[in-house]
């Protein structure tokens, strides 16, 4: 038995679902499976049962899953403690951001923390929430920037920051690209590209349920998951999208992107950014950081 196997059976435990347990954890299913068998054989129980349509915990396999919990979280808790004690001694700062924060605000906030830490090196990670997160787990970044999770994780810190604006973004050739606000009506019947929801629930709800709550029923077109893959398709002409104001920083010539008019302030509120960090956790340079990040945070929402 190894903590690996634990992960694997604990992340299957929680979910009852191989396919997302195995998204979850950046695996394949057949893998996950694997190590879930190989910790039965180790242990010499059953700890699932299977079928093609559920998976159920035995008796030992509940029983497995409470101790399970608290062995890992005393794993992390000692391997943050040494992490901690190695990181005093450097001058370097790892920071993970989605694509929209890394174009928008990092270049703010690293402008305003240079001033107070100049001799910092931050390495930068760009990718999605669902990855940032296991990441900040891991120890493998201090400080994450991402949507909020919709079952938030006990052992990370989370501080909502604000709400991005939601912009259209439209091909400079398309018949509404000159208009100086759009409203979803405007866009009934248009081609839209949304991102994959498991893996950008907050990017593909937002489409969704701006056209939702406007009476209509959003016409996708195309999936693409990546930002720069959607504006360079809307530059194509394929259709158009729903983004972070911010996106509009790492746009292609030929795409315009024309203010969203909604119906009410609670409309757009569907793209909230956080900052998140391994909670119960000390860092002089990260809380250098969150604390630069809350001095300025006004003026970060302003122009998000």
């Amino acid at each position: 038995m190894d903590l690996h196997q634990l992960r694997c059976f604990v992340a299957v435990a929680e979910d009852l679902h191989f396919g997302h347990a195995a998204h979850r954890l950046e695996m394949l299913p057949s893998a996950l499976g694997r190590h879930v068998r190989l910790l039965e054989e180790d242990l010499g129980t059953r700890l699932m049962t299977r079928t093609t349509r559920s998976v159920a915990l035995t008796e030992d396999g509940a029983m497995l899953l409470k101790e399970a919990r608290l062995l890992l979280a005393q794993a992390d808790d000692l391997s943050a403690s040494f992490r901690a004690r190695a990181r005093a001694n450097t001058s370097s700062l790892r920071v993970g951001a989605i694509d929209s924060a890394a174009a928008g605000l990092l270049p703010m906030l690293l402008h305003d923390f240079r001033e107070s830490e100049p001799d910092i090196t931050v390495n930068l990670t760009e990718d999605k929430s669902i990855r940032l997160l296991p990441r900040l787990l891991s120890g493998r970044i201090d400080l994450a920037f991402i949507r909020l999770p919709e079952k938030p994780d006990k052992r990370l810190e989370f501080q909502f920051l604000f709400h991005e604006t939601a912009v259209v973004a439209l091909s400079d050739r398309h018949r509404l690209a000159h208009r100086k606000q759009l409203s979803i009506p405007d866009l009934a019947d248009e081609p839209l590209i949304v991102p994959e929801r498991r893996s950008r629930p907050h990017s593909h709800d937002l489409t969704i349920k701006l056209f939702s709550e406007a009476g209509l029923q959003a016409r996708i077109a195309q999936i693409a998951d990546e930002k720069q893959t959607i504006v360079n398709l809307v530059a194509a002409e394929l259709g158009i999208a729903i983004v972070p104001r911010w996106t509009s920083r790492m746009a292609p010539k030929g795409v315009r992107f024309v203010p969203l008019k909604a119906q009410d302030k609670a409309t757009m509120k569907k793209l909230p950014l956080a900052a998140a960090w391994l909670a119960n956790s000390r860092d002089r340079i990260r809380d250098n950081m969150i604390e630069t990040l809350r001095l300025h945070l006004q003026n970060y929402a302003d122009k998000a």
